[in-house]
């Protein structure tokens, strides 16, 4: 089940590798956008990949979330500052993660480990 969850990771900096190594740790396959901006393609890249989760960086954590929303009304969560606040939106149901600059390994690690045992209480 891990192979079929692909993470799209977008931070305004063109960071996000650090992210994308504790994802691919945990077993998911993270699809990092290169460049400065690339959380405001959060929501097309996740469209064009069929993902199904999405984490965005900004200063806000907003930006990216807010304009996958408006395009391709994914369910989000934004302006989180903490991984343990991310986990709580996973639970609720958001799939487009808004952060403000976290780029660090365990965030993804988490979230992506979180998302899998949600997919196995429902299986």
């Amino acid at each position: 089940m891990a192979d079929k969850v692909k993470v799209v990771i977008g931070d305004r900096l063109g960071k996000g590798q650090a992210v994308a190594a504790g994802v691919e740790k945990a077993g998911g396959v993270p699809v990092l956008i290169p460049g400065p901006g690339a959380d405001m393609k959060v929501g097309d890249v996740m469209n064009a990949e069929k993902a199904t989760l999405g984490i965005c960086f900004c200063g806000s954590g907003g930006a990216g979330a807010v304009t996958a929303k408006a395009k391709y009304g994914h369910d989000v969560e934004f302006g989180m500052r903490s991984i343990e606040a991310g986990i709580t939106a996973l639970r609720a149901g958001k799939r487009v993660l808004g952060f403000g600059f976290m780029d660090v390994e365990d965030l993804g690690y988490r979230i992506t480990t979180e998302y899998l045992q949600l997919l196995e209480k429902e299986a």
